[in-house]
């Protein structure tokens, strides 16, 4: 298995995730691996000044909009057991760009973020936002054959 072949069905539950939470708004849902985020949200009428130049490559990028507001929600897809490393790229997006929601997924396993998160209990690692409301970071695994995520490995539950 590539690391691209979760990206087609991780859009898939995550737009069927937004249609859900979000009744009455524009849900756009997309694999944007290979692009930067500046150009994936200009597709959109989006200027994220933050984004823009920098070299932010978000694997699947959901939007929620409603009028002239918009929402972001980011995947991470893993195909290998997680690391600090990957912990912390997510975290460095969602520190720039404050979306609503970001998810760093594996269809493998914790691998030392394991440690980390479950022994540790270093829930506060995935906190992010900008200070007013401090969001968390989900990170999970990824049921490659249900095409969902497992909600039983889920953290913070």
């Amino acid at each position: 298995m590539r690391e691209f072949d979760l990206y087609e069905p991780m859009v898939n539950w995550l737009k069927q995730y937004l249609e859900g939470k979000y009744k009455n708004c524009e849900i756009f849902v997309e694999d944007t691996h290979s692009q930067r985020l500046d150009r994936a949200l200009h597709k959109y009428g989006i200027i994220n000044d933050l984004a823009t130049g920098v070299d932010i490559q978000i694997d699947v990028l959901g939007i929620v909009r409603k009028n002239e507001s918009y929402k972001l929600f980011f995947i991470e897809a893993k195909i290998t057991k997680l690391t600090l490393r990957d912990l912390g790229q997510l975290w460095a997006y969602c520190k720039l760009i404050d979306p609503e929601e970001a998810f760093l997924l594996t269809s493998e396993s914790f691998g030392s973020l394991n440690k980390i998160l479950r022994t540790f209990g270093r829930e506060d690692l995935l906190d992010f936002g900008n200070g007013k409301k401090i969001k968390k970071m989900k990170v999970g695994i990824w049921n490659v054959a249900r095409n969902n995520i497992d909600y039983m490995t889920l953290i913070p539950q």
